[in-house]
């Protein structure tokens, strides 16, 4: 039995990943969001809404079950927020920035933490995979607290991989970029407004040009890595090489 813990399950690349996975019967997902959108035997929601922290906290023991007869546990950090187009100083909610890191960072690193400290002793093969994002490594006008969120997803990963590594567990952790993404999100960027976002029309063009790509797709890579993360030695990668 293969234990998926997933977030963002209701839509997107989250939903794509859990139906791909439970095509297999050996597969059991575990799918973290405010809704559930799955109907499948196989299918456990449990919903929590990232936001609101005090909650998550008070809720993780009911993500991390013991699952003694796992063979492989494996947490998927996805669900992410974009959170407001706009420039810094220029009319920004300062909760927005707060909004923006409790879902991108805080809750996956509380998420990380309590994975690795449940399932320490637990035999079976254990693998973190964070979907990231190129905003993450550069720099895009109103994107900030995205980007910075993104990088610091990043950096969680390369670091908590060095302590793994140190430690001699066997846990792999990986951040996939997943490139652009026929998503909520893409329809959010395309109608920012170009005074906030100077590029905007690069990201309406991919849409009029059919260059996104679909969720399914990506999920099928995704899953492709999965069985053969062993191979990959870097914790941080691009689906669209894969």
């Amino acid at each position: 039995m293969n234990i998926y813990i997933i977030t963002g399950t209701s839509k997107g690349i989250g939903k794509a990943l859990a139906e791909e996975l439970l095509r297999d019967e050996n597969n059991h997902v575990v799918g973290v969001c405010r809704n559930s959108t799955i109907a499948h035997p196989n299918y456990r929601h449990q919903p929590l809404d990232f936001s609101d922290i005090p909650a998550v906290e008070h809720n993780l023991q009911k993500v991390f079950l013991p699952y003694k007869d796992a063979q492989k546990l494996v947490l998927i950090n996805n669900a992410g927020v974009l959170g407001d187009i706009g420039y810094v100083g220029e009319g920004m909610p300062n909760e927005r920035f707060e909004f923006v890191f409790d879902v991108n960072v805080i809750v996956p690193a509380m998420l990380m933490n309590s994975f690795l400290q449940v399932y320490q002793q637990h035999p079976a093969q254990k693998l973190i995979v964070n979907i990231s994002s190129g905003a993450g490594k550069y720099p895009i006008d109103g994107w900030a607290s995205y980007c910075a969120s993104k990088a610091a997803l990043d950096m969680l990963s390369m670091t908590i991989q060095k302590e793994q590594e140190m430690r001699g567990s066997g846990v792999k952790i990986y951040a996939l970029a997943p490139g652009v993404v026929d998503t909520q999100m893409q329809g959010q960027i395309r109608e920012a407004d170009a005074g906030q976002f100077s590029t905007v029309e690069k990201f309406r063009d991919y849409k009029a040009s059919n260059a996104l790509a679909q969720p399914e797709d990506v999920a099928h890579k995704i899953i492709r890595f999965m069985q053969n993360a062993d191979n990959y030695s870097e914790v941080l990668q691009d689906v669209r090489n894969m």
